[in-house]
């Protein structure tokens, strides 16, 4: 039997770069029935920042589901790219995140990793805007 993989789809957000920032992702499956979905508040940061928060946040959620086969998109060609190995990572925080994600890539049996257009991520997009709308609706928009 063949193993399907999943797809993850995640996303950042930031208002202001720097700003408030949220990350998103979501799991489906071949049909794109929704099987995971999750989204954080990120605090202050960087929208290339949040892209690789909300990466993180999406393969944790697929470890704890034991899926072992990925398909990943991303809306971020850079986060894309740098994956892929296209692009060197030259900010020192994302060199940090970098090596968070590529020792969660190495769980995986298989995983490939390709940018689509931001309308193909539109789950993921509203999580990760949803995260920071309501922590400022919890009047907590100042801490971070």
């Amino acid at each position: 039997m063949t193993i399907k993989a999943v797809k993850l789809f995640s996303d950042g957000a930031c208002r202001g770069n720097p700003g408030l920032g949220g990350g998103g992702a979501v799991i489906t499956d071949e049909a794109d029935r929704v099987l995971w979905q999750g989204k954080e508040f990120l605090g202050h940061c960087t929208n290339n920042i949040a892209e690789y928060k909300a990466l993180i946040l999406g393969l944790k959620g697929a470890l704890s589901l034991n899926y072992k086969n990925l398909n990943v998109y991303l809306d971020s060609e850079l986060l894309a790219n740098q994956i892929n190995g296209l692009y060197r990572v030259k900010n020192e925080h994302l060199k940090t995140l970098m090596v968070e994600v590529r020792s969660l890539l190495s769980s995986f049996q298989s995983v490939k990793v390709q940018h689509v257009l931001r309308c193909h991520n539109s789950l993921a997009d509203k999580l990760a805007n949803l995260a920071i709308d309501e922590r400022a609706e919890l009047g907590m928009n100042n801490k971070g």
